[in-house]
């Protein structure tokens, strides 16, 4: 492996291919690393990049806010030479470029962590980080420097593992860690924290600002606006795809800076008055064995879920959660059927079709390839779990109720796209992400469980997402939630328990606990005597 690959962020010559950096945050007033002018560009159904213009100074931590569909992540492939502009100019350190290529993007200095992930499932996480280095490198070598900088980050993975068999968040530990190997003059970050513990998001600061000292450029996309307050130095807010504003995040409020990026201020979440019933989703002494040698197996889970009722479950990904979904959904079925009962019928036997068909709806965590084809349309994708919704009939499809519904989704879920016959890949994250919560809601579930629902949503759609959510819980409708957003679960739960090293922690009611507990609990310090004496605070999960 070449010095410079070998090297890493930790190194001692990182970003010493800048000029000047030993100055760090005070090149700021020096010849911009990054100047875009006028950068536009037009797809065929959508403008998503309007007359853009952007200027990020050497060492300078430099924020792109904006709502789904806002254009940040079609400007930032475009930075990256993965879209090239209809019109514009891009200035690298005072010279006009050309980034033709990723290739001609790594060349000049440009490193990029993609909120949808680029990586080859087949391959494991050595061979993806090599495709990515553009110098000969050793395998072997290449491996052990992985681990070093994995673990010094607090992004911890195995090199020798597929892609295949790692959870959405592992895979974005993937891209960062491949992103830091290639010692980045400017740094793009498009939503990196969206699926880490708050402990690693403190140490990927750690890292950016140390970055930025040394006169590393960063470009940070975030819908976390607490995290952009406290990170970053500036911000440019876009939306429809036109620059709107340039604020120091700093000096505004989460009000101010969701207003901006919205057009609107956020409604405070409606918690409508609901007394919880009957059990309807129960789970007893769940044991499971990963088919993955690099996963969690279960060790006897139980919980309960009432009608009416929000339950959350924390965690650091990689913990179980994969399996846990696996086993609720029927995906993988147990030898036990009593582990799983859905409303009131013995469930743990059961096909994914068969627990649908009790009134089961599920919201795996990835997006494109799980919960939508990409290459379908939406009406297509509202056919693949809706089809009992008067779909099909005497065995014909009927094509009318497919778009009907579909339709309806997109109305009801405020989902922007291009109408029913729109691809699923054409939508962005949020947009998507809405469709398919809105999906499973409109089929009137009698239990819902849902993986990260807002993961990568921005501030607009997750406030709406987390209001459908309580809406239907008061409508008694059970409902799971498996999120590693802690604000997320204090905000629409009424219990929180945590899945830590294939077992689950006792149950809190939300109000009756906070983030440092949980926190403890995700690291796997809790026992079975964790539970408070009757009239305390907690209550076994399953309850």
């Amino acid at each position: 492996m070449s010095d410079s690959s070998s090297r890493g962020l930790a190194g001692e010559g990182t970003a010493s291919t800048a000029a000047g950096t030993a100055q760090g945050t005070g090149l700021r007033g020096a010849v911009p690393r990054l100047a875009l002018s006028s950068i536009t560009k037009q797809y065929p159904a959508v403008l998503a990049n309007d007359d853009v213009t952007l200027t990020v100074a050497p060492g300078e931590i430099h924020a792109v806010l904006g709502e789904n569909g806002a254009g940040k992540s079609t400007l930032m492939k475009i930075i990256y030479g993965a879209v090239r502009p209809d019109a514009g100019e891009i200035r690298w350190e005072g010279e006009s470029v050309e980034i033709a290529s990723p290739a001609a993007a790594r060349r000049l200095g440009i490193g990029m962590v993609f909120q949808h992930f680029s990586l080859f499932e087949t391959l494991t996480v050595g061979e993806n980080i090599a495709l990515s280095l553009d110098e000969p490198f050793d395998l072997k070598a290449l491996a052990r420097r992985i681990r070093e900088v994995s673990a010094q980050y607090g992004l911890d993975i195995d090199p020798q593992r597929h892609v295949h068999s790692l959870t959405v968040g592992e895979r974005q530990r993937v891209e960062i860690v491949r992103c830091l190997l290639q010692n980045p003059r400017l740094l793009i970050m498009d939503e990196p924290t969206s699926v880490l513990t708050p402990q690693a998001v403190r140490k990927l600061f750690e890292t950016l600002r140390r970055l930025a000292a040394e006169g590393c450029s960063i470009l940070y996309i975030s819908h976390k606006l607490d995290e952009i307050q406290e990170l970053c130095d500036t911000a440019t807010v876009m939306r429809g795809g036109r620059v709107t504003g340039r604020v120091t995040p700093r000096e505004e409020t989460h009000a101010s800076l969701a207003q901006l990026m919205v057009g609107h201020s956020l409604p405070d979440y409606t918690r409508r008055a609901h007394t919880p019933g009957d059990v309807l989703l129960d789970v007893k002494h769940l044991t499971v064995a990963s088919d993955d040698p690099f996963g969690t197996s279960l060790e006897d889970v139980s919980f309960a879920v009432h009608a009416g009722e929000i339950l959350g479950i924390a965690g650091v990904s990689g913990n179980g959660q994969a399996e846990l979904l696996a086993a609720l959904s029927g995906e993988r079925r147990g030898a036990d059927a009593h582990a799983v009962t859905i409303c009131g019928k013995v469930a743990g036997k059961l096909s994914a079709g068969a627990r649908r068909a009790l009134g089961f709806a599920f919201v795996p965590e990835e997006r494109l390839g799980r919960g939508a084809v990409p290459a379908m349309s939406l009406a297509q994708n509202a056919l693949l779990t809706a089809h009992r919704q008067k779909m099909v009939r005497s065995g014909w499809i009927s094509t009318r109720a497919m778009r009907d519904f579909a339709k309806r989704c997109i109305d009801s879920f405020d989902v922007r796209c291009g109408g029913p016959d729109a691809l699923a890949q054409s939508l962005s994250g949020g947009n998507l992400q809405k469709f398919i919560v809105g999906r499973e809601i409109l089929q009137a579930p009698k239990v819902l469980v849902v993986a990260q629902p807002t993961w990568g949503v921005d501030v607009g759609a997750a406030s709406f997402i987390r209001q459908q959510l309580l809406d239907l819980s008061a409508s008694g409708v059970a409902i799971l939630v498996i999120s590693e957003e802690l604000e997320e679960l204090f905000d629409i739960c009424d219990r929180i328990a945590v899945l830590a090293r294939g077992r689950l922690s006792p149950a809190r009611r939300t109000g009756d606990t906070n983030a440092e507990e949980i926190g403890r609990w995700m690291a796997g310090l809790f026992g079975e005597r964790a539970n408070a004496v009757p009239g305390g605070s907690g209550e076994p999960a399953h309850a």
